[in-house]
């Protein structure tokens, strides 16, 4: 493989991702929208081109990591998009969180030019990534998955393999991300009444982050809204939103009831109108106070 790798999107995740590549010897060609977001890796010796086609070398192995479905769709199809310049024998590892469809529909593209996609979306927020610590999926053709496990070990802390199908990793994704915002939910729902009780609604977190839910969730985020606390922004609202759209969308096109996740996106929808599209995604608990009478500080 080509250690010179080209990487599209150097948003919150995809700058420190990008960098441990660097670190880790690759040489990168990189390109961001903004390209200012770009003047750190190229001060570690990335070289930052203009158009997104150009990060793509023929036969070599492009990263993307965008923020949603549309910009995937635009950087790889058409004249001089990923797929075309990639040619035969390319690889696209896509670590966006896009609907399973897309990514089907993208594999059909890619092989009309003779090269694979391999949808590789990954668990974790920003401090993650930075510290190589994200839990990193895959799913595409098993030889270009070997290729690539490489790149993919050095940026995260393991890699799950979900087979051959093109968007089953996408699945997964969406899966865990609905989980997430469930949990997201029903802990500001469980800490608001315990407040309304009376009870230390930081005591309760800390209880539960310790035995029954002595998981990274819990320790983290349900810290968090037992806190009030909403930054630094890891992930924010309107993605959630965007994700939990992804999920019902994929869970209609197999005739599959998702009245949680219809529950949650609502509220989600909610905190939108409210002007907090740009606020942490675990922020939805301020819906939640609000409908308690709450105040949003302790």
């Amino acid at each position: 493989m080509n250690t010179e790798i080209g990487f599209i999107g150097l948003g919150a995740m995809g700058e420190p991702m990008a960098a441990n590549l660097l670190a880790a010897g690759y040489k990168l060609r990189v390109y961001n929208r903004t390209a200012s977001k770009a003047e750190p890796l190229v001060k570690a010796g990335a070289t930052r081109v203009e158009r997104p086609g150009d990060a793509a070398l023929p036969g070599g192995v492009v990263i993307t990591m965008l923020a949603d479905d549309a910009a995937l769709e635009q950087v790889t199809l058409g004249p001089g998009g990923i797929a075309e310049r990639l040619g035969p024998g390319g690889i696209h590892v896509s670590m966006s969180t896009v609907a399973p469809a897309t990514t089907r529909r993208l594999a059909k593209d890619h092989a009309a030019h003779g090269n694979i996609i391999i949808a590789s979306p990954v668990f974790g927020r920003p401090d993650a990534a930075k510290a190589k610590r994200l839990w990193v999926l895959a799913s595409g053709p098993a030889a270009q998955k070997t290729t690539i496990r490489p790149l993919l070990e050095a940026m995260g802390q393991a890699v799950f393999d979900f087979g051959e199908e093109p968007g089953a990793a996408n699945v997964v994704k969406l899966a865990g991300n609905f989980l997430i915002a469930a949990n997201l939910e029903a802990m500001s729902e469980a800490f608001a009444m315990a407040e309304k009780q009376g009870v230390d609604r930081t005591a309760v977190a800390d209880l539960l982050a310790k035995t029954l839910f002595a998981c990274p969730i819990y320790q983290g985020y349900g810290k968090a809204i037992a806190e009030k606390r909403f930054t630094p922004v890891g992930f924010r609202m309107r993605l959630g939103l965007k994700d939990l759209e992804l999920t019902l969308r994929t869970a209609g096109e197999v005739t599959t009831p998702l009245p949680i996740a219809s529950l949650v996106r609502d509220r989600f929808l909610a905190n939108l109108a409210k002007g907090r599209a740009d606020m942490d995604w675990s922020a939805i608990a301020l819906g939640v106070l609000d409908d308690a009478g709450l105040s949003h500080k302790d």
